[in-house]
């Protein structure tokens, strides 16, 4: 499997888009170096996808500065931790909820690393307060799946209407079917696109 682990793979998934699409050839140069946004796999990093579960990205990133440094950053320290400790660090009840019953799941996350993206999403799905769009993060971001995307992810879609002058936002089927002349590398069209939006509009899409 395909993944992107360094500049370089950043560099020919944009090279493939602008071969592919004259509007990615045109808007790529004015975007600058993509962020690579490579980050450790395992518990910490769903741990903070949960985090920013519909909420801004200033939010996500003062909770998390929160958890850090009240020490609440393994699955140790959320088992062990009462939710009072944990609603004081900014975390709701729901995902109180879900992080402890992430931690009681005993997910093999080395084993992650090994599986087809459709598996990885399968097992991830599967945990307490996980939907696709969490899946999908964690993939592209954590395992650095070349082609993982996020079609639900709002900021894609609307940077899409807007990258392609669309009458409407499309939904997730609609940016699916968009982003197939993109694969292989869709996480490197989704870096792009956040990139867009937040040129466009001023805000971050994720953290």
């Amino acid at each position: 499997m395909r993944l992107i682990e360094t500049p370089a793979d950043l560099d020919e998934g944009a090279a493939h888009l602008a071969a592919v699409c004259p509007v990615w050839a045109r808007i790529l140069p004015q975007l600058g170096p993509l962020p690579l946004r490579r980050r450790p796999d395992g518990f910490a990093a769903i741990c903070d996808a949960v985090v920013s579960q519909q909420i801004s990205t200033a939010a996500a990133a003062a909770i998390a500065g929160r958890m850090q440094a009240a020490g609440l950053v393994d699955q140790a320290a959320i088992a062990g931790a009462a939710d009072d400790d944990l609603r004081a660090v900014g975390l709701s009840r729901p995902k109180i909820k879900y992080l402890r019953g992430i931690v009681q799941a005993g997910v093999d996350w080395t084993g992650l690393r090994d599986m087809s993206d459709d598996a990885v999403i399968d097992s991830l799905t599967a945990l307490p307060g996980i939907g696709r769009w969490t899946a999908d993060i964690y993939l592209k971001f954590a395992l650095g799946r070349a082609d993982a995307f996020a079609a639900g992810d709002l900021a894609l879609a609307e940077s899409a209407r807007l990258l392609y002058d669309l009458p409407d936002r499309p939904g997730p089927a609609g940016l699916t079917a968009l982003a197939e002349p993109w694969r292989p590398w869709r996480s490197v069209a989704a870096r792009g696109l956040w990139a867009y939006y937040r040129q466009a509009k001023g805000g971050e899409g994720i953290r």
